[in-house]
């Protein structure tokens, strides 16, 4: 059986994320993890009484969040319900230490498919100093990534958006998308931005139609300076419900100087975005 993990803050966007979780396992016939992680704070060990009581702080905070956690598994479930998913296999790990680090190592060590997380966004100059949990995972793991905004209230998938420059690992990307696209009975919208930077021979987009006819994919050109405002606009014109990317791996320098499209989309995006990476 295939695994979803779910890290959650039992907030409400996270929430709103779970429904996702359950209706994608739904499809891929998946059981669902859900993570809740915590963090012990820092004591100022400049007392001389820290290091007598710092057993028993750290003991009653681990003891509160354990209560907390046990008390919101019932919220889950209600969630499950109210949607009809209760025949998903759900179970629960709660873990201590840096959000994003477990993830990473859950990843691994569970052989996690995909990994579906509520986001908040960022916008304006925000976005540069404040970490985003989503994009780090999205760097970080193997895993194909689920972001969900807190706007993004469940609809059924019926149009999917895939963005894409007609490259050798987008091809794969969207062989890969499709048994996806089909479990949901949904078609496959795929967004190709021009700009003077990236042209592409209309031979190979005519090679692609030629690949994909037997399925419900159709193909589109924008010509736009901005490739992220271009993309959300598709996303609102086409009435899209999940928009996916290839997340490709930047450059060094890219890598210092830039955020990557993939990681804008997740802030910015009113839709989820689901995160592919390269084979």
């Amino acid at each position: 059986m295939r695994k979803i993990l779910f890290p959650t803050d039992f907030s409400e966007t996270s929430n709103n994320a779970f429904v996702y979780a359950l209706k994608l396992a739904e499809n891929i016939n998946a059981e669902v993890i859900t993570l809740h992680v915590y963090q012990l704070p820092v004591m100022d060990m400049s007392y001389q009484d820290v290091p007598i009581y710092q057993a028993e702080v750290y003991e009653s905070l681990e003891l509160n969040n354990f209560e907390n956690f046990k008390d919101q598994i019932p919220v889950l479930r209600t969630i499950a319900q109210q949607h009809h998913l209760e025949h998903i296999k759900i179970s629960n790990v709660m873990l201590q230490g840096d959000l994003v680090a477990n993830i990473v190592n859950m990843v691994k060590e569970e052989f996690i498919d995909y990994v579906v997380m509520g986001t908040e966004g960022a916008t304006g100059a925000k976005e540069f100093f404040v970490g985003s949990a989503t994009a780090s995972v999205i760097s970080g793991t193997k895993a194909m990534v689920l972001s969900v905004p807190a706007e993004a209230k469940y609809e059924p998938i019926k149009k999917i958006g895939f963005a894409t420059q007609y490259s050798i690992d987008e091809l794969d990307a969207l062989r890969r998308l499709l048994p996806l696209a089909k479990g949901f009975d949904a078609s496959i919208d795929c967004i190709y931005v021009k700009t003077a930077d990236n042209p592409v021979k209309e031979v190979i987009i005519a090679d692609w139609k030629v690949i994909f006819k037997e399925e419900k994919v159709t193909f589109h050109t924008i010509e736009s300076k901005d490739v992220e405002d271009a993309m959300l606009d598709f996303i609102d014109l086409q009435k899209i419900n999940l928009f996916a990317m290839l997340n490709h791996k930047p450059g060094f320098w890219e890598g210092i100087f830039y955020t990557s499209l993939t990681k804008k989309m997740a802030w910015h995006s009113k839709v989820p975005l689901l995160a592919l990476h390269e084979n």
